[in-house]
């Protein structure tokens, strides 16, 4: 018996999925930080910033496996030729750094100031993606 094939959608269908997962992380990391979990809400804030960076990445119909190179193509594309601000580009940079430290170095303290501050960079972010994304379609 022959396999059903799955529905593939479009690239605009693609992107939208990403923001929505961008969205669903940044609401993730607001009730964590609601729950002072502050790791956790870093841990989600900066999955809210790499999903809206794989969401303009789909728009071109790119991917990439490695946050590593989401993000350096991210910025060489998109920072460095201006199209979102170079403020931006060190932003998403920390938030990596943070996330990295909440989940693997232990005995990172995070604060709640911290965290607010990363689910403020990850809100703003979205902002940017969801603008620019929905301004190619």
């Amino acid at each position: 018996m022959e396999q059903p094939k799955e529905d593939v959608g479009t690239r605009k269908d693609l992107v939208l999925y990403r923001l929505q997962t961008a969205r669903s992380d940044l609401k993730s990391a607001r009730i964590l930080l609601a729950a002072e979990e502050y790791k956790g809400a870093n841990n989600r804030a900066y999955y809210a910033i790499f999903h809206a960076i794989s969401a303009v990445h789909a728009v071109s119909g790119k991917a990439y496996k490695r946050h590593k190179d989401a993000i350096g193509n991210f910025n060489k594309d998109f920072v460095k030729t201006e199209i979102f601000p170079r403020e931006i580009g060190r932003k998403i940079s920390e938030a990596e750094e943070i996330r990295h430290a909440s989940d693997y170095d232990d005995f990172y303290v995070a604060s709640r100031e911290e965290s607010e501050r990363q689910v403020r960079v990850a809100d703003e972010f979205i902002e940017l993606v969801e603008k620019y994304c929905l301004a190619q379609f």
